[in-house]
């Protein structure tokens, strides 16, 4: 019997590896627009947080979240990632 191998990536705000359906993708295009990839399959460079709001203050306040997309993110996506996470609880 063959065991599907179950894709796993780190948290920004508590670096812990985790299911990659359990977490939150945030993407950078190339044209350093930041959105929220709920699909997963957007294009560019992503980083994953946790849907637990203590994760996503410690990446804020780290501003781990900027460094690994490697641009700044606006408040407005910090929102939007709030109110996911809120929502979903």
């Amino acid at each position: 019997m063959v065991v599907k191998k179950i894709p796993q990536r780190m948290c920004t705000g508590c670096m812990e590896m985790k299911i990659k359906k359990e977490l939150i993708r945030v993407v950078k295009n190339k044209e350093d627009e930041v959105s929220i990839d709920f699909t997963g399959k957007k294009p560019g460079r992503g980083a994953y947080i946790c849907k637990d709001i203590a994760c996503l203050e410690k990446a804020i306040k780290t501003r781990r979240l900027s460094k690994n997309l490697e641009t700044t993110i606006s408040d407005e996506i910090y929102e939007k990632l709030k109110d996911e996470i809120l929502n979903e609880k």
